[in-house]
């Protein structure tokens, strides 16, 4: 497909989407947004994409969302249209891996949008930060949520209250950040990490992402139960058997995906 604010590529099994308004520093609209999860329907449904990756520029993932689009905004308008919960949650909802790839401003919704990721590989150039307060609003993509699940109360609390931003090597040692590359290395890094995901048996990927996204949504005994029944399920799959069998032979797997 032809989009106007994202760009996407394929490298062997990984699918990579890159923010692309380089004016506004990659501002997040409704348009780029539903672009966004197009491209992510599009690479959930192509089975020879194991690992999706959404990345940016080099002076920003993404500023914030579009401030010029929210400013006329009222009430009635944001309530009615269901403004930001009707599109912009597809990245929670994707199966398959999907890694945030952040070099320089990662703000506002740039934060909540790299959050809604299952990693975020970081640039030694990235800054994180939840300034809404500073224009008079709060959050609205999951700042509030996400953040003291991934850092701390009294962390998400700093950043949100303060509006400071903070640093890779801060966001890693918080817990917000995977791993931290040269800015120059980031992509090409990443896209090595994806490709290594990527081979491994898909299915087993989605079961075990689906177990640690439950762990934040259940109980520990809930949790250890959806575990276990999904370990049980593996079982039952081709890969599976080709995994061991490889391991008992010294070779290495062949995965197909079934």
């Amino acid at each position: 497909m032809s989009f106007e604010n994202i760009i996407t590529e394929t490298h062997g099994r990984v699918g990579l989407i890159t923010l692309n308004r380089p004016k506004q520093l990659n501002a997040l609209n409704d348009q780029l947004v539903d672009e966004l999860s197009s491209a992510l329907d599009g690479f959930e449904s192509d089975e020879r994409i194991g690992c999706i990756v959404i990345t940016g520029s080099d002076k920003a993932f993404a500023a914030g969302a579009d401030i010029g689009a929210m400013s006329g905004l009222g009430f009635m308008d944001a309530y009615k249209a269901d403004y930001i919960t009707r599109n912009w949650e597809r990245i929670k909802t994707c199966r398959k891996p999907v890694i945030a790839a952040v070099a320089g401003f990662a703000l506002g919704g740039g934060c909540e949008l790299a959050m809604m990721c299952d990693m975020i590989f970081a640039a030694d150039s990235a800054k994180f930060g939840q300034p809404e307060i500073k224009l008079g609003t709060m959050p609205g993509a999951g700042g509030t949520q996400r953040l003291p699940r991934a850092i701390s109360k009294a962390k998400a609390m700093d950043m949100c209250l303060s509006g400071r931003l903070i640093d890779a090597d801060e966001a890693e040692r918080a817990g917000l950040v995977a791993r931290i590359y040269p800015a120059s290395e980031l992509l090409s890094e990443t896209l090595k990490a994806a490709q290594s995901i990527a081979q491994f048996s898909l299915p087993v990927a989605m079961m075990i992402k689906e177990s640690i996204n439950r762990s934040f949504e259940s109980s520990l005994n809930e949790g250890i139960l959806f575990e276990r029944r999904s370990f049980h399920s593996i079982f039952a799959l081709d890969d599976n058997k080709e995994g061991m069998n490889a391991f008992l032979n010294k070779r290495p797997p062949v995965f197909k995906n079934q």
